[in-house]
């Protein structure tokens, strides 16, 4: 067999594994923890306790912005802007879907706190924005009514 080629081959084989190797270490630290109990409750309650937002503060700073009426509840346009300082993450909670929480987004350390998601909603059910911001959790409501069903 050609030297050369053996060379080459054994290179390539070493330089696929070492990126392999990269690739899983970047895509484990880039991971976010689950938390899988509080995506898997079933009450807004329980939603709210696994996130740890036990004394939630209602905040003006908080702006949601969906439409009064969706047209169909399949495809929800929703967008979150906290003016909170330090703001950590933002949650969305649809109060009557059968999870209702629907993501958890981290903000990275000096991040703008917003956040575009679309929501499949069931039925008219207020939207709630969760802000963890310096450790404490507060909270925004919007009403959104659905005139066909998206989920259920």
């Amino acid at each position: 067999m050609n030297q050369l080629r053996r060379t080459f081959l054994k290179l390539s084989g070493a330089a696929l594994a070492l990126g392999a190797g990269l690739l899983k270490t970047t895509g484990e630290a880039l991971a976010a923890p689950w938390n899988k109990a509080a995506f898997e409750s079933k009450a807004v309650a329980d939603a709210m306790k696994n996130l740890g937002a036990a004394n939630l503060i209602d905040s003006k700073d908080i702006l949601i912005t969906a439409p009064d009426i969706a047209e169909n509840g399949a495809v929800v346009p929703i967008a979150v802007t906290s003016k909170i300082p330090n703001t950590q993450s933002i949650s969305i909670i649809a109060e009557k879907n059968p999870f209702p929480l629907t993501s958890t987004h981290d903000v990275a350390h000096g991040g703008e706190g917003y956040v575009s998601i679309r929501l499949k909603m069931g039925q008219t059910s207020n939207v709630r924005a969760v802000v963890k911001a310096d450790g404490k959790y507060y909270t925004a409501v919007k009403e959104v009514k659905i005139t066909i069903g998206g989920c259920g």
